[in-house]
């Protein structure tokens, strides 16, 4: 088990004060990522703007409040949402999958890691929803400190209670991937105490720190042992659930464009100390593709790349979804995991059946 965890969540004060800004969409007022495209139009009497990519409201600053925007339905393949808490190029992201109405991955929350998604690593944090045909349809954000509840159509679908990237203020804006039309954003910046969580308990069987390398172009072509013999450059945290969101820690060489990006390599180490000579059970899971080395033989391979064993599989990362054994010997082991990412989400996670006869560090 990874997390021995209880959340509770109450609104516990209320506004001290609010101020509502609606955001003119207008060029001057917007800031647009490379390769993105956009148009300002009218649609159906409003001002709107029609967008396929990032873009972020000039000087604009957030941090607790509320965020609102109407989205044009459609049938057609589209994503559309809400961007926020930005700084560089790390924010957090909550969108639409339009296309997928009633379906149980309908919205989506993922932090973005130097402009990289990762919505792979969080299945929890998807939604099913049922949005409307034809009109418009409402996406609200409210944001309290670390937490965040969102809404579709006046109704609550989706609780985050830890964002993840760790930021409380930044830029707002909005997403849009394969065109997405928006209109009536709003902004009301508040002072409000947050909803209360109740931390999180990690399981001391969790592998919760790691050596990381830098990252690299991925050949396949080229012996990965070579990657093996290179020095990690800094020691990581994961998440409280495990979880090792690795494009927080390093940055791919190319980033969000999806299936167009580059595949990127990184090694993942530990030490792990041994009594004797014994095999251990160590529960396991990644994104994208890995190659896992123990004292430097490999002992698994795998690829759960988004629509690799089918057209709708997600590659989502999740827990014990592997067992591998560790056949260690005793004294120091030398544990390697070869991550390799190519988009959606670069991570893994792990933690040992049990700890009898031995103890790890990165």
């Amino acid at each position: 088990m990874y997390i021995k965890t209880s959340l509770l969540f109450f609104f516990i004060s209320t506004f001290v004060f609010a101020q509502s800004q609606s955001i003119a969409l207008e060029a001057a007022n917007w800031e647009f990522l490379p390769q993105a495209k956009h148009e300002f139009k009218t649609v159906e009497g409003k001002k709107a703007l029609w967008l396929n990519g990032t873009a972020f409201v000039k000087d604009s600053d957030f941090g607790d409040g509320v965020l609102t925007v109407d989205i044009l339905a459609t049938d057609k393949r589209s994503f559309a949402g809400i961007v926020f808490h930005q700084q560089d190029g790390f924010f957090e992201e909550v969108y639409l999958r339009l296309h997928k109405s009633k379906q149980v991955d309908a919205l989506q929350y993922t932090p973005k890691y130097h402009h990289e998604s990762n919505w792979q690593l969080y299945p929890e944090h998807q939604a099913q929803v049922a949005y409307l045909d034809s009109g418009w349809n409402r996406l609200q954000i409210t944001i309290r400190g670390n937490t965040a509840q969102v809404s579709v159509n006046g109704s609550q679908v989706l609780v985050v209670p830890h964002l993840k990237t760790g930021l409380t203020r930044g830029r707002i804006g909005l997403f849009g991937l394969f065109g997405a039309t928006f209109t009536q954003f709003t902004m009301e910046n508040t002072m409000a105490s947050a909803w209360e969580v109740t931390p999180a308990v990690t399981d001391p069987l969790l592998v919760s720190d790691w050596a990381l390398s830098d990252a690299f172009v991925y050949d396949d072509s080229e012996d990965l042992h070579k990657w093996l013999q290179k020095e990690p450059k800094q020691r990581v945290k994961t998440e409280a659930s495990g979880l090792l969101p690795v494009s927080k820690y390093v940055a791919k060489s190319s980033s969000g464009s999806f299936d167009r990006n580059r595949e990127d390599v990184v090694v993942a180490s530990i030490k792990i100390e041994s009594d004797g000579q014994q095999t251990q059970w160590l529960d396991f899971d990644y994104s994208d593709k890995v190659r896992v080395f123990l004292n430097g033989t490999e002992i698994y391979r795998g690829s759960e790349s988004f629509r690799t064993l089918n057209p709708q599989f997600m590659g989502h990362l999740g827990k014990g979804q592997r067992q591998i054994p560790l056949a260690l010997k005793k004294g120091e082991n030398n544990l390697q995991v070869v991550l390799i990412e190519k988009a959606n989400g670069w991570g893994l996670r792990a933690a040992f059946k049990n700890a009898q006869g031995i103890r790890w560090q990165p």
